[in-house]
């Protein structure tokens, strides 16, 4: 498979993993497209990628996790959001920024589900359908966290009973 073009999103701090990514990038002739909040990637007629984080103005605090790239998928009445590695701090701004355009079938939990990512907040936002977590079989970080797991079991019982 051939890669024309990497979607990133600025960085504020410069990290090894980073500047060895730009090198092959750039080795490999590789088209960097930088986006921000409120832009907009057109797959196809049909489908396209909203960009909701990050602003313009970044997050300071743990800027490699919470400055990820957050992005809606659309196709047609289907909707997935894809949430990169935020924290807390990040799904709140998200939050007050994107209130009415959070609902999505599927979720990538943040984060791998770690304990300081997928408030109680930001999945009532959402509220998916299906949430999906990556993580390691037995990964060291003991991810995902037990509380993010309560947190879905909740969710999920709230809409049983909602039916």
């Amino acid at each position: 498979m051939i890669v024309k073009n990497v979607i990133i999103s600025k960085q504020i701090e410069n990290s090894e993993n980073y500047n060895k990514f730009i090198k092959i990038v750039r080795e490999k002739n590789i088209n960097v497209i930088l986006v921000q909040a409120k832009e907009k990637i057109q797959v196809d007629n049909e489908s396209h990628f909203e960009i909701l984080w990050p602003e313009k103005k970044q997050l300071s605090e743990n800027v490699l996790n919470n400055n990820s790239i957050v992005a809606k998928f659309i196709y047609k009445n289907f909707e997935m959001l894809f949430t990169g590695d935020i924290e807390e701090v990040a799904e709140k701004n998200i939050i007050k920024n994107n209130s009415k355009n959070l609902q999505a079938d599927i979720l990538k939990i943040a984060h791998h589900g770690s304990k300081t990512s997928s408030i109680q907040e930001f999945i009532e936002k959402v509220k998916p359908k299906i949430a999906l977590i990556g993580v390691g079989e037995k990964n060291t970080f003991g991810h995902p966290n037990n509380n993010v797991i309560l947190r879905l079991e909740n969710m999920r019982h709230k809409s049983i009973k909602n039916r």
